[in-house]
């Protein structure tokens, strides 16, 4: 799950919530869109290897 923050930066979260602390975990901060979607992709494809 991709979101803009106020910066204009973009973080990665994580699609399910953690069970301890009951928020989503941060995946990573990118200043464009195409490398959040680039690293969303790259987390993919390593989770189904």
């Amino acid at each position: 799950m991709i979101r803009k923050l106020s910066t204009g930066k973009y973080r990665i979260y994580s699609i399910k919530v953690d069970a301890k602390t009951h928020k989503r975990k941060n995946l990573g901060t990118f200043d464009s869109l195409e490398a959040a979607k680039q690293h969303e992709r790259e987390i993919q494809y390593f989770k189904h290897k």
